[in-house]
């Protein structure tokens, strides 16, 4: 039994396709109902803050995935991000079940140069300090040898179905309609974008895979560009000009002033303020994938999201 823990959201669903295609039987669990496509597909109740309700929907679990996604305020991640990761880790352990987390990089700060699964962790923000502790807090567990589990990273994504992502929201959703552009930052910095068709697939690919188990993976992101390039192929695409917008930090502290979840990404500017260039080297070689390019996953998204 394959469970997906945090259901409903683009990751999770973008897995639950991968695992449908190869006939898996899986369990979806979230707080909202979910109405199962497929015959294979059922779906559990469960608030992932309450111990007994995520043990209870584990039962008879081979595969426990963790693809939650909590509402963007850092008082709520510090509160409950280490509640449901021990829940879902004492579930994994209850059902002798492995473990793949699928998480950001926010705990790793700032980095010079390209980002390694072996990065050393230095959050320069809340929220990326709550990252860094259930990171922690999961893999102390494996090295302890209580259970089977791995971490799988993604960059900012896009290709989202509610176009929630910055790149869905600030640039694609715009170009399509051939209104102006958002930049978040400077758009001559280098910026890595995971698709997430993507990393459902790299997802389904570790659950296949035990002998990936116990360690950090970066999934499958294609090169980093600029955002100046990015726009330029979006604009391409959707046959319209690259106008854009550039976001500074100063006007991003007054948008949140009146906008909480924009207040709570502040701290996260400096992500688009500077090279945020993500390797998935690793991964790409031990599974023998690549990434979707920008220009095709953008091509994707016009036919299919963001068509008129």
């Amino acid at each position: 039994m394959h469970t997906i823990l945090g259901a409903g959201g683009p990751i999770a669903n973008a897995l639950t396709a991968e695992l449908i295609k190869s006939n898996q039987q899986i369990r979806l669990v979230s707080r909202r109902p979910i109405t199962p496509a497929n015959a294979n597909v059922k779906w559990h109740k469960a608030d992932l803050t309450n111990a007994a309700e995520v043990m209870q929907a584990t039962q008879g679990s081979t595969i426990i995935y963790l693809c939650a996604g909590l509402v963007y305020n850092k008082t709520i991640w510090q509160q409950q991000w280490p509640v449901i990761m021990q829940n879902v880790i004492n579930a994994a352990k209850e059902n002798n079940a492995r473990l793949i987390f699928f998480d950001n990089v926010y705990m790793y700060g700032l980095v010079k140069g390209p980002m390694l699964e072996t990065e050393i962790y230095n959050p320069a923000s809340v929220k990326g300090e709550v990252r860094a502790k259930i990171s922690a807090q999961l893999m102390d567990e494996v090295k302890a040898g209580n259970l089977h589990a791995s971490i799988a990273r993604a960059a900012d994504f896009y290709g989202t179905e509610g176009t929630n992502s910055v790149l869905d929201s600030m640039v694609l959703s715009k170009f399509a309609k051939g209104e102006k552009a958002m930049w978040l930052g400077k758009p001559d910095t280098l910026h890595s974008f995971t698709y997430v068709p993507d990393a459902g697939k790299a997802m389904y690919l570790l659950g296949q895979r035990p002998d990936a188990d116990n360690q950090i993976w970066h999934l499958p992101t294609a090169p980093a560009i600029t955002g100046k390039q990015i726009m330029e192929i979006a604009a391409a695409t959707f046959n319209t000009k690259p106008r854009h917008i550039a976001v500074n930090k100063l006007m991003l502290q007054v948008i949140g002033l009146f906008n909480k979840p924009v207040k709570d990404s502040v701290e996260m500017y400096y992500q688009f303020n500077h090279d945020y260039v993500f390797n998935s080297d690793k991964f790409e070689k031990a599974f023998n994938v690549k990434p979707t390019t920008y220009a095709q996953g953008i091509q994707n998204l016009a036919q299919t999201l963001f068509k008129a």
